[in-house]
């Protein structure tokens, strides 16, 4: 399993990060996607590529959104032969201890999603406009596409490789977090069995939040475009 970290600015985090995923999950794969960050963060990983030969790095040119480096690791996943690739947010927001528990579903699932808003989920250290904003956007995510999903929004999310290897990755157009929601339709659409567990989301500790009007924005074009993609469908 290959365990994707998509980094801007979080040289701080990824120590902690790092121990705890190795706590969870001893011996795993780990591939950073750092856009250039300022912070230093490509350098630190190459440091424990050194050290570590579990650790691979991919350094972007600049800031290019959430969804391309995602992009980014699956295509590594798929070129590197891969079974599962799991990808989790970089500021410790998503505890590595749930892994194992979205681990044990493997055998009946083809994308696992670690769920806010589940049985076991929930959101702590969060402003109630942080709530309130998370829950509105998936209850019209759910709307206007039609989904049962409880948690489309996600980045805590278990693939099984082989899935995405049907997919056409490079037509998928959204670069920021919109790309969590039309990665998650192709999926669904091409008969990949879901499921959802509860994880407990953290508010970040260090480091600015990497969420703004303008990516907000990116998903609401991104959910229309997938809308638009279920209409034709169902022609």
């Amino acid at each position: 399993m290959l365990i994707l970290v998509c980094t801007y600015n979080e040289r701080d985090n990824l120590p902690m990060l790092f121990e705890q995923i190795e706590a969870s999950v001893p011996n795993v794969q780990i591939l950073v996607v750092d856009d250039n960050s300022p912070d230093g963060t490509s350098d630190w990983v190459e440091k424990q590529m050194k050290l570590k030969p579990s650790i691979s790095l991919i350094r972007r040119s600049g800031k290019q959104g959430l969804g391309s480096a995602i992009r980014a690791g699956m295509e590594f996943a798929i070129e590197n032969g891969y079974e599962w690739l799991l990808n989790l947010d970089a500021d410790l927001s998503h505890s590595p201890s749930a892994i194992p528990l979205m681990l044990s579903h493997r055998e009946n699932s083809d994308i696992v999603i670690g769920s806010r808003y589940v049985q076991g989920g929930g959101m702590e250290g969060c402003s109630w406009r942080r709530v309130f904003v998370s829950k509105c956007a998936n209850a019209y995510a759910r709307w206007i596409i039609g989904w049962s999903v409880r948690d489309c929004s996600s980045a805590f999310r278990l693939y099984r490789v082989s899935s995405l290897r049907t997919l056409q990755l490079n037509e998928l157009v959204g670069t920021g977090y919109g790309f969590l929601e039309e990665v998650l339709w192709h999926l669904l659409n091409q008969g990949s069995r879901l499921h959802e567990v509860g994880i407990v989301y953290t508010e970040r500790r260090q480091g600015k939040s990497k969420i703004s009007i303008k990516e907000a924005l990116s998903t609401i074009g991104s959910l229309h475009r997938v809308a638009r993609l279920q209409n034709k469908r169902g022609r």
